[in-house]
């Protein structure tokens, strides 16, 4: 395979709110990585390091479900950094080839909304959180080779509850859930034009907060990203990614506003730089502005932003 290992399959995970707050555990645009279907056939180490800013809103002539109560509109800011290891194990020569990954999200967030209280009152209220995030882990990631050019991840994905949760505040560094999400990435290669095509979709399966009575119905994400490659390193391309929601949400909350049925989709710019070190080591770096395009039911963006760098020794 030699140069088509650019840093391997390393599809970060990226996290928010659950349908409950109207986003999810993914945002649209942020999923795909370059070389997202590709897994090293030799023992290597990944390490990525990545921050995520997200400003959206949902307009206050709809209600939005958070904390157990529910909102006239919603804004929010989300800053994620996460801080990914991936290890590609020594599984010999052949088409299949395997790996684990492990993340450290850290979420800085801030939330204004308007709260029906006693007595029907609205209330303007806001609230800050920051602190470790819900830990995410993916225990095996399987790859499967094609060809030089044609290749598969699948993949078996965890976020596991262990952040900071009150069902009493608006902003909080979990979503006191866990979430399941098996996912496929597939990596085209096209030699002769320098175009790269990479994809990923999955399902995101929710178990229910028990704090508040919410159960998130399964959600499908797929982003795709094409890139042209130029021989400098550098390539430019474009995303475009979606979320649909499979079903409604369940709960007291969620019976009262339909299932709060959501979706959206985003599109936007990518620039990335591959770069070879000493000792077979490699660096990536990546810069992505992926806005809502359009929006029902979660929150709409103009100013998602994604910056990421790779180092793989």
């Amino acid at each position: 395979m030699g140069g088509l290992i650019a840093w391997t399959a390393l599809s970060l995970p990226v996290a928010a709110w659950a349908t409950e707050g109207a986003l999810g555990r993914q945002i649209s645009g942020t999923n795909v990585q370059p070389n997202a279907g590709i897994v090293s056939p030799e023992p290597i180490w990944a390490v990525n390091l990545s921050q995520i800013y997200m400003d959206g809103s949902i307009g206050g002539s709809r209600e939005v479900p958070i904390g157990g109560r529910t909102s006239l509109g919603l804004d929010a800011k989300v800053a994620f950094t996460l801080a990914t290891v991936l290890k590609t194990w020594d599984t010999g020569p052949g088409r299949w080839n395997f790996a684990s990954s492990f993340t450290l999200p850290y979420v800085w967030t801030k939330v204004n909304s308007t709260v029906t209280g006693p007595g029907g009152r609205s209330v303007g209220q806001s609230d800050t959180a920051s602190n470790l995030f819900d830990l995410y882990f993916s225990p095996i990631i399987a790859g499967y080779h094609f060809s030089e050019t044609s290749h598969m991840a699948l993949s078996f994905n965890v976020w596991a509850p262990t952040g900071k949760y009150n069902a009493n505040d608006m902003a909080n560094p979990s979503l006191n859930n866990w979430t399941f999400i098996p996912q496929v990435a597939y990596t085209k290669i096209f030699p002769e034009s320098g175009f790269q095509l990479d994809t990923v979709a999955g399902i995101q399966f929710y178990t229910r907060n028990n704090a508040t009575d919410y159960r998130n119905a399964p959600l499908f994400s797929m982003d795709v990203m094409g890139r042209k490659m130029f021989s400098n390193g550098v390539s430019a391309g474009l995303i475009l990614g979606t979320i649909q929601q499979l079903g409604s949400d369940s709960g007291p909350t969620a019976d009262r506003l339909n299932g709060f049925k959501g979706r959206d989709w985003a599109l936007g710019p990518i620039v990335t730089y591959d770069r070879k070190l000493a000792d077979k080591r490699s660096l990536s770096l990546g810069l992505r502005w992926v806005p809502t395009i359009s929006s029902t039911n979660r929150l709409d963006s103009s100013s998602t932003v994604m910056a990421t760098a790779t180092l793989v020794f």
